[in-house]
């Protein structure tokens, strides 16, 4: 599985090292993309201002002409290439647990709240392991995850931060909803022992996922398949192999109500040979526009348990975010439990709690 994982990770670096190049002329003609089958009309000439779901790139791009020249042409030739690279692909909201296979460029936050084991003691996470999301390139998405803030209801764990995480994704297929609606992606995360105190895991983790998503009209099923390999000490921590789906609907256009199947199975380790499976009813409302390509968006679920074995239980995920035009924030603006931040995590990571800390995800989505 280790040797499956660096192969994956070499082939993703290839990848976005090819799409490292510097971007033709503002008004030269671009070549077709290869992972759209319509990509050779949309992106004949960078005019993503025409596309139905971008209305607002134009202006943003225009409004950027008030600085120098060189970084007018840097900004204008990024949101381009970044409103032609999100024009291609599905627009879907993104659920509040299973990662979203499409690429973001925006800033995400999570809150959390958790039973543990013991039926008594509440984690609270702070952040969820989310952050800095940027599109490099055309089919690449880069994310940097500051650490997260743990509290414990229990005065005998220490509260403290959690671990540094990244996330590299890439895009090898995609069509938007007159093209298909599809989208395939491969995502390789890593994590960095960085926490204080029992607030983070034992070693540092890498984690190979793939994803897909299909969409019929209003409907659409998005599933990514992954595990999480720890570094060393394998017999103390496990491995596990995650395993998310999303079911969504999407009613009167900012309305997304949802029901996801969040599963983990342990190899090795303390819980070797276990699986947990949990129920996530949610509901994503947006985007909302603010001004220009400003909006946000707000949502919510908790996962239940539905198997006897499982490491937390009872987890409400709260959310809001903004939609800036070239990345997105997300303070809290409602109660705790009515709301879910934005995440950016490859798979769920509901781990044994003794070693490593369940993290939250979700997203917000840019359909306009």
């Amino acid at each position: 599985m280790k040797r499956a994982a660096l192969f994956l990770t070499a082939a993703l670096l290839t990848f976005a090292a090819r799409g490292l190049r510097p971007d033709d002329p503002a008004d030269a003609p671009k070549a077709t993309a290869p992972d759209s089958p319509n990509s050779s009309e949309a992106t004949a000439a960078p005019k993503p201002a025409e596309n139905a779901f971008d209305p607002h790139l134009a202006s943003s791009t225009e409004a950027s002409g008030t600085g120098s020249a060189s970084q007018d042409g840097f900004f204008r030739s990024w949101l381009k290439r970044v409103g032609r690279t999100q024009a291609e692909q599905p627009h879907w909201i993104t659920p509040v647990v299973t990662v979203t296979p499409r690429l973001e460029q925006e800033f995400r936050y999570d809150i959390s709240q958790q039973t543990q084991p013991n039926g008594t003691t509440i984690l609270r996470n702070f952040g969820g392991s989310k952050g800095l999301e940027i599109i490099p390139t055309e089919h690449a998405e880069l994310i940097f995850s500051p650490p997260p803030f743990i509290t414990r209801s229990f005065n005998g764990v220490p509260d403290g931060y959690g671990d540094v995480s990244f996330l590299l994704k890439y895009r090898f297929l995609s069509a938007n909803e007159e093209a298909g609606n599809y989208i395939f992606t491969a995502f390789l995360g890593g994590s960095i022992p960085t926490g204080s105190h029992t607030n983070g895991a034992r070693d540092a983790t890498v984690t190979p996922t793939l994803a897909a998503g299909k969409g019929w009209g209003n409907f659409d099923v998005t599933t990514t398949f992954g595990a999480v390999l720890p570094i060393s000490e394998t017999n103390l921590i496990g491995r596990q192999v995650v395993w998310n789906t999303a079911f969504q609907y999407r009613v009167i256009r900012k309305i997304w109500p949802e029901v996801e199947v969040n599963s983990t199975f342990f190899s090795d380790g303390p819980n070797d040979g276990k699986k947990q499976t949990f129920l996530t009813p949610g509901l994503v409302l947006g985007k909302f526009p603010v001004w220009h390509r400003l909006g946000f968006t707000i949502g919510g679920g908790v996962q239940t348990a539905v198997t006897k074995f499982h490491t937390f239980n009872h987890k409400w995920i709260a959310r809001k975010s903004k939609n800036p035009k070239l990345l997105e924030t997300a303070p809290s603006l409602l109660p705790f439990n009515q709301l879910r931040t934005d995440c950016n995590n490859p798979v769920t990571e509901m781990r044994d709690t003794s070693l490593y800390l369940p993290v939250a995800k979700s997203t917000c989505g840019e359909y306009e």
